[in-house]
């Protein structure tokens, strides 16, 4: 039976996704404005006090300021694969950055209301070095936030290039896996799932609107 978790009360070092297309927006949603701010700050802002590090998984310039204290890179596989493109680069990342770390965290660019507890709640499910903890809410996976034992990077290298699919739950169901549920978040106009994600124009406007709410409801 594989070693518990060696990593379960370290941070971790963590990657956000942001190396898609993004052709339903039609721009890079790393700089999309959200508040008056871009959404990558926003994401960032999140990990930065739960994680050893920082990496941004980007394929094209997304024209903003990156964070002087994170990295970017790139996938490892070209031709835009897929989001798994970007999990392997996150893995293949933290064993070159934090060799010591059994986990490493992803993010995707565009679910900025994500939970704060996310780092700490998915290390503490963990119970065996090689799981993946994968978050969920209101009875849905959210695949791409997860920690993903870095011991997978050649399984998932292999996946990728011979899997005609490459759907990410797909691969998680071939690993042991824990699953992490998250409640909503409250708001005066009801409640907000918390992986509440933004993939067009219009999605952006509701942001728009829940982030005023949650913000009212802080203050």
């Amino acid at each position: 039976m594989p070693e518990a978790a060696p990593d379960a009360i370290r941070r971790p070092p963590a990657v956000i996704l942001a190396g898609g297309r993004s052709t339903r927006m039609g721009r890079p949603k790393a700089a999309i404005s959200l508040g008056g701010r871009p959404m990558l700050t926003h994401v960032v802002e999140r990990l930065r006090p739960k994680v050893a590090g920082i990496a941004i998984n980007l394929n094209a310039d997304p024209g903003i300021t990156i964070p002087g204290d994170a990295i970017v890179l790139a996938d490892t596989i070209p031709g835009f694969v897929g989001p798994l493109a970007g999990v392997l680069a996150a893995m293949r990342h933290a064993t070159q950055v934090a060799p010591e770390a059994n986990h490493v965290l992803t993010v995707p660019i565009d679910t900025p209301f994500f939970p704060e507890t996310l780092t700490d709640r998915l290390q503490g499910a963990l119970t065996l070095a090689d799981q993946i903890a994968v978050a969920w809410s209101a009875g849905e996976m959210h695949p791409l936030f997860a920690l993903w034992p870095v011991a997978l990077a050649d399984d998932l290298d292999t996946w990728i290039r011979t899997d005609a699919k490459r759907r990410v739950r797909a691969f998680i169901e071939r690993h042991p896996s824990v699953a992490v549920d998250f409640p909503p978040i409250a708001t005066k106009a009801g409640s907000l799932d918390p992986f509440f994600n933004i993939n067009t124009p219009q999605q952006l406007e509701e942001a728009e609107e829940w982030l005023k709410r949650i913000e009212d409801a802080a203050s």
